[in-house]
Order: C-alpha cells, then structure tokens, then sequence
C-alpha cells in the first residue's frame, strides 16, 4: 500500500524496524541520536514518552514534510532501571534481579506530523511476570540469545520466551518497542490508514 505521505522511524533499531514493516508501508529509518538519560526523579512511563516525543522530533529537521515516528522504552523492577545490558555480565545481573518477580516495561510512541507540528503520544505499560530461574538456567539461556542490546535481558520474540510466566498488556507489540496498535490509531488519525 503507498503512503500518501514520507514517514520516518526515528529508531536505528532493528527490532522497530521490523515491527513497523509489518503495517506495509513504504518509510525511512532515521537515527536520531538521542541520549537516553532519565532526569532526576522521572518516572519511567514518563522518561519513555519524553524520550519518544524528543526522538520525533530530532530527526523533523531533516523530514520537515514527514509524518515522524518516535518511540522508547524503559523497563524497570523493584525500583531498578532495567536499560540495555551490553554484556553478559550485566544481563546475568538483571535476569538475576527479575527471577521470580514481575518487570514493568512502559513503552511510548510519539507520531508528530512535520506539515503543521501536531504531536500524539500514547504510552503502553507491559507487565512482565519472569519464571524462577536458576544461575545455570539464565547462563545458558545468555549464551544462546546473547540479548545485550534488549532492556531487561529477555528477548521475547526469542528465547527470552521461555524466561517469561505471565505478559499483562494491551498490545503485545510494546514489549518488542513499538506498539503497534496505538501507533496505527496515531496514524490513522493522521490520516494513514494502514488497511487504506
């Protein structure tokens, strides 16, 4: 289907890329180079819909006429930020950390139309109940995904599936990072209608 309009995903991620082809229309993939810093005190729901409306609009300079697709996520337990990992050592410790609890991962979209500057957001909390696991379950599991660059360590459209009791949310999609339900009523109030 084509798009009316040019849309750019601010994301150099390859897991919102490919969720956004799933909705089949032509758009750019844009690195925004945001730092992804919380500011003091912020909430985590909070941080991923500031996050999500900054990387929107960070790449508008370059697409003043697009429609411009911003997202984040921050995961967090027992008070604790669960960011990307970067290693093994680090996603030992937060797999540790959510063994037999339950990780909340709030993730925000932001659609700001470049023409006349309107801004929609919405924000997708994910509960995420994690199974009791051992350290020779979480080892073996990290040498085989080795999911380093995941918020929280679980790969969910992996292995990190198996990690995973319970997942409580309106869009199963906003665990991966993009929701794709919110993102196509944004859209469509945009005036894209993704089934045309």
């Amino acid at each position: 289907m084509p798009s009316p309009r040019q849309v750019v995903l601010a994301s150099s991620s390859k897991y919102r890329r490919g969720l956004l082809e799933r909705l089949g229309f032509p758009f750019e993939c844009a690195n925004p180079q945001v730092a992804e810093t919380p500011l003091p005190g912020e909430a985590t729901a909070a941080t991923a819909l500031r996050l999500a409306e900054a990387k929107a609009r960070a790449v508008a300079v370059r697409f003043p006429e697009a429609l411009l697709i911003g997202s984040d996520q921050v995961a967090s337990c027992d008070g604790a930020r669960l960011g990307k990992p970067g290693n093994h050592e680090n996603a030992r410790r937060q797999l540790a950390l959510v063994s037999g609890k339950t990780a909340l991962f709030d993730t925000a979209v932001a659609l700001l139309d470049g023409k006349c500057g309107k801004l929609a957001v919405r924000s997708v909390p994910c509960r995420v109940t994690f199974r009791r696991l051992s350290a020779e379950q979480i080892d073996r599991y990290l040498q085989l995904e080795q999911p380093y660059d995941c918020a929280g360590s679980a790969k969910v459209e992996g292995l990190g599936i198996a990690l995973i009791a319970r997942i409580d949310t309106e869009d199963p999609t906003s665990l991966i990072g993009l929701p794709l339900i919110a993102l196509s009523e944004l859209l469509r109030g945009a005036g894209l209608d993704v089934l045309g």
